[in-house]
């Protein structure tokens, strides 16, 4: 197996569409179907099967996308370490959850592609911060930020950037958001409006729930913050989000803080990466850049 054909064979995963992958690549259709189809050959095994009109990953398949992502990142680390002096380039896979990705890496992104036009920036959604440990470890990705308490990790470099607060957020006209003090029994029969399983924030809030014996029945599960962030302004339920993602919808009226007491740890925003990882010099820069601008206080998120 070739470059050539790994590339392919990830775009076509990527895309579940053969005529999409040439269009992509730059190639006719029928040497996408060539290079696959030598793949499987040389793998003795298909990576793709057809249901009706639809193209999906064999089981084969997926799990051979995992090495073919390897093999690719590792070919692209080496042609940057034996040309350190030429202009970087190559790709960085970036992992970060969705208030990250709006509210905190825009102007960061921006200074570092200004510094570094050839290099390509990935970003995988990471719903949940063990689905980034998980992908950090396995390869998928270079770097990731991760919100969660400080805890130790044996194979990865966890560096804190900034103390993150948690706040309970209702609509104005809420009956709660009159109260001198909101405590976890009070929320019991609320609707809830929850991130998706595995979010620190939102797990978090279920462990102090838990301890206090409190148990909600009504809860909604959105995989959009915005979308949660909407329906708390339509007056749909309560929720818990970071200051960064709701700040201005309390400055602006359009919600509320609820004053709540609660035992939930200090939460953080952490940038995390292999140990083994062959640092580059982009990813290096990165991090140096991610941590200089996450110290500065009068940097504008």
């Amino acid at each position: 197996m070739d470059q050539k054909q790994l590339v392919t064979f990830k775009t076509a995963a990527e895309t579940l569409n053969f005529t999409k992958t040439a269009s992509i690549l730059n190639f006719a259709q029928s040497s996408v179907t060539a290079q696959i189809k030598a793949l499987e050959n040389e793998l003795e095994t298909p990576l793709f099967e057809r249901l009706g009109k639809r193209l999906l990953l064999t089981q084969a398949g997926k799990e051979f996308k995992v090495y073919a992502e390897k093999i690719i990142k590792l070919n692209e680390e080496a042609k940057m370490a034996i040309n350190g002096n030429e202009e970087s380039s190559g790709t960085l896979n970036i992992g970060a959850q969705e208030s990250q990705c709006t509210y905190r890496l825009p102007k960061i992104l921006k200074e570092f592609k200004d510094q570094y036009l050839n290099v390509k920036l990935v970003f995988k959604p990471a719903h949940s911060d063990e689905a980034a440990r998980e992908q950090l470890m396995n390869g998928m990705l270079d770097v990731a930020f991760i919100m969660d308490i400080s805890k130790p990790e044996d194979a990865l470099t966890i560096k804190p950037l900034i103390q993150e607060d948690i706040k309970l957020v209702a609509a104005p006209n809420h009956p709660l958001a009159s109260e001198s003090e909101v405590h976890l029994k009070d929320i019991e029969l609320e609707t809830l409006l929850l991130t998706e399983t595995g979010c620190s924030y939102r797990t978090l809030l279920e462990n102090s729930c838990h301890s206090a014996k409190v148990y909600p029945i009504n809860k909604f599960e959105f995989g959009s913050i915005e979308a949660i962030k909407q329906c708390v302004i339509a007056g749909l339920g309560i929720a818990a989000l970071p200051t960064m993602v709701v700040e201005q919808d309390i400055k602006n009226g359009n919600m509320v803080e609820l004053k709540w007491d609660n035992n939930i740890p200090p939460i953080f925003t952490h940038i995390a990466w292999h140990k083994e990882k062959w640092m580059s010099p982009p990813l290096e820069d990165f991090i140096e850049l991610t941590k200089s601008r996450f110290r500065e206080k009068d940097f504008q998120f």
